[in-house]
């Protein structure tokens, strides 16, 4: 497609759109969650609802991303940034579903109404205790306050979110079959921003993705636990924290209890993020040693556990790092060095000459640095729940911030201001290079040691 001067006035419109009211003119499929939308969709791994949107606002919970609706319509529909941002002005395009669209149906918002409680909960008490190891004196506190009960129809447990006056606003339900795939479903019309939760007297709030994490962690550490708050977001989303905070005036010392995998460390991080842009500043992690809190409570009473998943993005960000060198700089030659380490596309070489002469501009504007303080900062900074974009993009970033430094280094002289604009830039560079490098290196694939062994001799 030949390049297409959208003017700015055009790219904040387009940004600007109503993603619920535009993907529905689409025959995209939304369910109303509270104040928000929720996309419901379809792919080869079955049905999701993980994307929730409001205004022009939207973030998928299970890869942890988010934007615009310009971002929103290269994420989900893999389209260029031309193809998005005319499609958002056009507003009324040839449709180009994601998932076949249900024709001729308006979405209207249905009444939260919880499933019709059974007259007993056996089944409940026998799943949580015997398949999940739950204390039975823990399940009674909450089902005798209402939070859990077993459901008539299919003997599902169903966990309440109440709000401040007691009454029922949100439910999820969970099979306590062992016969065959477990599920769990938010009973149509909950409104999110409520989940199970227990509120006590402290300050102090622990943090779960679900209901059973919830639960496990009590019966691993029972002692004064009513004392404590403790919720469950049904997954990474922050709304019903941040409701639970606005009502809960006292809770200051957040603990995020999210699992032990990717999802649940780049949750932490973000829910943190989030937190500390509140104000909060108490927020502390409390991983589980196994993949969750369940798994680490089946491993106490000898049941085959998960163990933790390491997040390998993260990590091998951090390895990265840790593997640079720092150069000797010489700033007249610099931006030719530069310039062939981009050309030749050698990232870590690129990276290290970012990092030494952003030192050396630090140094020019009279601030102290170092290069190990500065890629201690890189990995103090780094996000990798912001780092999940597709190579392109991320090699477009790199573009961008390279012509930026290009055209930085055509000053001929430099005040004390300019330097620190320069040594921001050249950390900046840094950031994206490294994002690349570990980009490539995640996607090589991975030689079998009877591959290695046929390598080696020939």
């Amino acid at each position: 497609m030949p390049y297409i001067p959208f003017t700015e006035e055009q790219k904040h419109s387009a940004n600007s759109v109503e993603l619920a009211e535009f993907l529905s003119a689409r025959g995209e499929k939304l369910e109303r969650a509270g104040r928000e939308y929720k996309l419901i969709y379809t792919d080869g791994s079955g049905k999701h609802d993980s994307i929730t949107m409001s205004g022009n606002r939207w973030f998928d919970h299970k890869n942890q991303t988010g934007g615009g609706a310009i971002k929103f319509m290269q994420y989900y529909y893999g389209m260029s940034f031309a193809d998005a941002v005319q499609s958002l002005l056009g507003y009324t395009v040839t449709p180009q579903q994601h998932s076949p669209p249900a024709k001729g149906k308006t979405e209207i918002k249905k009444e939260f109404r919880l499933p019709e409680a059974n007259e007993d909960m056996h089944r409940v008490y026998a799943y949580l205790i015997k398949k999940r190891f739950i204390a039975p004196e823990i399940i009674t506190h909450f089902a005798k306050a209402h939070k859990l009960y077993e459901d008539k129809e299919h003997h599902n447990a169903v966990f309440v979110g109440l709000d401040e006056n007691g009454i029922p606003r949100q439910a999820g339900k969970r099979s306590t079959s062992t016969y065959r795939n477990s599920f769990r479903i938010t009973v149509e019309g909950s409104d999110t921003r409520y989940s199970f939760s227990h509120f006590g007297t402290s300050d102090r709030m622990y943090v779960f993705e679900a209901p059973i994490d919830l639960l496990s962690f009590i019966t691993l550490n029972p002692e004064n636990w009513q004392e404590h708050s403790y919720i469950a977001l049904n997954g990474v989303y922050e709304n019903p924290l941040l409701r639970a905070l606005e009502t809960h005036t006292a809770l200051q010392h957040i603990c995020i209890c999210t699992d032990n995998d990717e999802g649940g460390i780049d949750g932490y991080e973000r829910l943190r993020d989030i937190l500390i842009e509140r104000g909060y500043t108490d927020i502390y992690r409390c991983a589980p040693e196994y993949k969750d809190w369940n798994e680490q409570l089946k491993a106490l009473n000898g049941a085959e556990a998960l163990p933790a998943v390491p997040h390998l993005r993260k990590n091998r960000y951090y390895e990265m790092l840790d593997s640079l060198r720092e150069l000797s700089f010489n700033p007249c030659g610099f931006m030719n060095e530069l310039l062939k380490a981009y050309k030749s596309g050698d990232n870590m070489y690129m990276t290290e000459l970012a990092v030494t002469g952003s030192v050396f501009y630090l140094h020019q504007a009279e601030y102290n640095g170092s290069f190990q303080g500065l890629c201690a900062k890189l990995k103090k900074e780094y996000r990798a729940y912001t780092d999940k974009g597709k190579t392109e993009q991320k090699r477009s970033r790199v573009r961008e911030v390279f012509k930026t430094v290009e055209r930085d280094f055509q000053q001929t002289a430099r005040t004390r201001e300019q330097s620190v604009l320069t040594a921001k830039l050249l950390y900046q560079l840094a950031d994206s290079v490294l994002r690349i490098a570990v980009e490539e290196n995640l996607s090589e694939p991975e030689q079998s040691e009877e591959t290695e062994a046929a390598l080696a001799f020939g």
